[in-house]
């Protein structure tokens, strides 16, 4: 590669993972317009190119095919990969990477996989990756518990692929299709769509960082007021936290998704999630989110029951919210909550009508007796799915 970032054509193969003459072919019938086939150099938006020709070919799809699908513009997005790739081939083998870095091969192996790379044991390894490895090494160094480890890199691995995902997905639907729509040729297609990607590509990480650590500082102190609050006499396994676990999810939502139609189904659905999110109490936080049910977890039970109650008050749009809620304990894991107590708040939530708030007789039992701006109806021993006890439930509102 010369100063420019051209590469001879054996070179622009390699990186392509075809022959040579397979991609001059390609060049001298059109798949790849940024090359004409006679040039001995490559730039690298004809590699860039190249490599999602050969993608497609890999899948089956005839030749023409692909000419016209660059001509229309349909393959301009995959240009931009090209700001993404890392400097250089893969040329580190897996096992001297791990020697380097001073880790067993079968460590890296599990961290590769844990954090959702394939394959899970790559041939070769690139600079960049061995980079990333000496920086996994000093963590564990530092005296990093292995065990969390393993459950924070999967959960780094699942979060940011998500966010690459949102990403990739928003920048083709409201940059890629209008473009498209608008006629606009392929070359030029690709062309505007990179200068737009390498603008914006340099403020996602200042941008992601500064939102982490805003993050961690809140977080951080939301435990240390829960370790001040919370019952430290009490000897709990390792891995597991008490928290109240809420569910809530949209009444008849099956429903009226056939009657209203899909799209302003969803538009119910994420109002409905973002109100949740702007009320929540501030111990408490969204953990996920299942089409129209949102689980939340939060450290204070009376504030996540008060918090529900006012929030079927606040809601009056159709179908109506039923939240289920119950307080015990969870095995904390790669940022979930399972277990027992998680299964059960599950249970509460699918036995409430819409408009209901309804919590187990442990969330009642440990509201203070002074708490008197709520009230609590018992309605009795309720047989919960799953469960082979039947457990008390009462139905919580404002107190009159």
């Amino acid at each position: 590669m010369n100063e420019n970032g051209l590469v001879s054509t054996r070179e622009a193969a390699e990186m392509v993972g075809v022959t040579p003459a397979t991609l001059r072919r390609w060049a001298k019938t059109g798949v790849i317009p940024e090359h004409s086939g006679a040039e001995t150099k490559w730039a690298p938006a004809a590699v860039a190119h190249a490599r999602i020709v050969a993608r497609l070919r890999e899948r089956g799809h005839p030749l023409e095919e692909i000419r016209r699908a660059g001509a229309e513009g349909r393959l301009a997005y995959g240009f931009v990969e090209e700001l993404f790739s890392p400097d250089g081939m893969p040329q580190v083998s897996f096992e001297d990477a791990a020697k380097q870095v001073g880790l067993e091969p079968a460590l890296v192996e599990r961290i590769w996989s844990t954090v959702g790379f394939a394959p899970r044991r790559p041939e070769s390894l690139t600079e960049d990756d061995v980079q990333a490895l000496h920086y996994i090494a000093a963590v564990l160094d530092a005296g990093f518990p292995l065990v969390a480890f393993i459950q924070l890199i999967r959960v780094y691995g699942q979060a940011i692929s998500q966010i690459a995902d949102a990403e990739t997905r928003l920048f083709h639907l409201y940059v890629h299709e209008p473009l498209i729509r608008q006629g606009v040729p392929g070359l030029q297609m690709a062309e505007e769509m990179e200068h737009l990607a390498s603008d914006l590509l340099p403020l996602s990480s200042p941008l992601m960082d500064y939102l982490h650590q805003r993050f961690l500082r809140e977080f951080v102190e939301r435990d240390v007021v829960g370790h001040m609050e919370g019952e430290l006499e009490e000897a709990i396994d390792l891995g597991r936290v008490r928290v109240a676990v809420a569910f809530a999810d949209l009444a008849g939502y099956t429903r009226f998704t056939e009657e209203a139609g899909e799209e302003e189904a969803l538009d119910v659905v994420e109002a409905f999630i973002d109100a949740v999110t702007d009320t929540l109490p501030e111990d408490a936080r969204i953990i996920k989110t299942i089409g129209d049910e949102v689980m939340i977890v939060g450290q204070d039970p009376a504030a996540l029951v008060d918090w529900a109650v006012g929030f079927q008050r606040l809601w009056g749009e159709r179908p109506t919210p039923r939240i289920g809620i119950h307080y015990g304990l969870s095995l904390y894991r790669d940022g979930d909550y399972f277990g027992r107590d998680v299964n059960l708040a599950a249970r509460v939530v699918a036995r409430a009508r819409g408009g209901e708030v309804l919590v187990t007789d442990s969330v009642t039992h440990s509201i203070p007796d002074d708490d008197d701006h709520l009230a609590f109806e018992n309605i009795g021993q309720v047989k919960l799915k799953g469960f082979d006890e039947p457990r008390t439930l009462c139905r919580a509102a404002p107190a009159e």
